[in-house]
């Protein structure tokens, strides 16, 4: 049983109370703005007491209470996921619902404009907002400012796997300070992570030594329903959050439910969805925008094409034989970044090789041509890809292509990644591309498959021109 520790209740952390209101005055800000547009486009002058003024100061004072209703303020949502926005556009349909009833009931002369344009706007400027502002907030956060301390609790394997990914991906503001795992765990876990170490028995003194302000709980026998539930009393009153990570991390978003049965809370893990009308619009919109992309992009394809050609013999194009959907092969287009030998010269440079699995990969490869060096940095040798996206071999979004000699090797888990159609971008484009390891490569594309939506196709996009810009780990 968890050691008892003095329950004296925390308070918010500063920066949180300062985020909030920074976010409460610039969102009423927004509303004066939008309710001053209103009254400014009207033709005449807008009599004091007037249902548009009234309108108007109660746009002022409903949004921010909206906001705070549908949980837009909590702490919780403030720099990850997909929550924040989604209360955000839960208060602004409230706000449009609620002044259309009341204007139809109570025939209150309103204007149009209030309705039909101001409130939509004033949604999507506050959603920009909160764009910028956790843009910024991530900033903060990964200079080690804005963040939650953490201790991790668990049997060690787990608790090295959580530590590493809160470690990796420090936008999610968990600052891990300590950790509390079995006996045999202690020391191995304390060389790993490079933070202190006690046992399951020390979890609330280490909080309270360490001014944890949360305590997460990998999943693992040691910390069963009677552990949990012996934790969980002992932190009322305190204001220390409790997490438990489910064991399924590649699991997440709308694929999770509690989902009680008799009384009993389950948690329930729907089944990953491969077909449906979800993937007829995804090819849909896979095919047109690769048909505009191609003729929006032509001249610059054809300076490519004269650049590869003009500087190096050989082909324009690279064809290359790799695997798809169901583990069908398929020709999968590139411009030329290498000289044409490029195959036989391979087998000279493998005791070069950097990568840790099936891939080949040199930081300073010597059959890179010039042109294709500057090709390969800025993603521009993908483009014909979107010729096989257009023919539907490849999608705009999706794992990484593979080679026939690659997908021999694959163990039951690693195919998992043909059960959709590879992509021209992925997870894998914005988070590391060639710098990552071979696991985290296969990590990044199995989460996509478990948790494919149209929403994150459109992040996924949204955040590759940043990554081709950035040009990390494109060699």
């Amino acid at each position: 049983m968890p050691r008892p520790c003095p329950a004296v209740r925390r308070s918010s952390p500063g920066w949180v109370r300062s985020y909030t209101v920074a976010l409460v005055l610039a969102e009423v800000a927004f509303a004066a703005v939008a309710g001053g547009a209103v009254l400014g486009t009207q033709g005449q002058p807008v009599v004091p007491g007037s249902p548009l003024s009234w309108a108007a100061v109660v746009l002022l004072a409903a949004w921010p209470v909206l906001l705070g209703g549908t949980g837009a303020y909590a702490e919780r949502v403030y720099g990850t996921g997909s929550d924040e926005y989604r209360r955000v556009i839960a208060a602004g349909f409230l706000l449009l619902a609620s002044a259309s009833f009341l204007s139809y009931m109570a025939a209150l002369d309103l204007s149009r404009a209030l309705v039909v344009v101001a409130i939509p706007a004033l949604t999507g400027v506050t959603l920009l907002g909160r764009l910028v502002a956790r843009r910024r907030l991530r900033q903060l956060r990964a200079a080690g400012r804005c963040t939650k301390k953490v201790v991790v609790v668990g049997r060690g394997g787990a608790v090295l796997e959580l530590v590493s990914r809160l470690q990796r991906e420090q936008y999610a503001g968990l600052d891990v300070v300590a950790a509390a795992v079995t006996p045999t765990d202690r020391v191995r876990v304390a060389e790993r992570t490079g933070v202190p170490v006690g046992g399951l028995d020390d979890v609330l003194a280490l909080a309270d030594t360490y001014e944890a302000d949360t305590i997460a709980v990998t999943s693992a026998s040691e910390t069963a329903a009677q552990y949990l539930r012996q934790l969980s009393w002992q932190l009322e009153g305190t204001g220390i959050e409790l997490l438990v990570a489910p064991g399924l991390i590649e699991v997440a978003g709308p694929r999770l439910h509690i989902r009680p049965f008799e009384g009993l809370p389950l948690l329930s893990v729907e089944q990953p969805s491969f077909e449906g009308w979800r993937r007829v619009v995804k090819g849909g919109v896979d095919r047109c925008a690769a048909a505009l992309a191609l003729l929006l992009l032509a001249p610059v394809l054809l300076v490519i094409a004269v650049a590869v050609g003009s500087t190096s013999p050989g082909p324009v194009l690279f064809r290359q034989e790799r695997v798809g959907l169901n583990g069908q092969t398929f020709t999968m287009l590139k411009f030329r970044s290498m000289v044409v030998d490029a195959d036989r010269q391979l087998e000279t440079l493998r005791s070069d090789n950097i990568s840790d699995g099936l891939l080949f990969k040199l930081r300073a490869d010597p059959r890179v041509t010039p042109v294709g060096r500057v090709l390969r940095r800025l993603s521009l040798d993908e483009l014909p890809q979107l010729l096989n996206v257009l023919g539907g071999s490849m999608s705009l979004v999706g794992p990484r292509p593979p080679l026939p000699a690659e997908v021999a090797r694959y163990d039951t888990s690693v195919s998992r990644r043909l059960l959709v159609k590879p992509g021209l971008t992925g997870l894998w484009q914005i988070s590391g591309r060639s710098d990552l390891s071979w696991e985290e490569s296969v990590r990044l594309d199995l989460r996509y498959v478990e948790n494919w939506s149209l929403a994150l196709d459109v992040l996924i996009l949204w955040k590759t021109g940043r990554a081709v810009l950035s040009r990390s780990g494109a060699y």
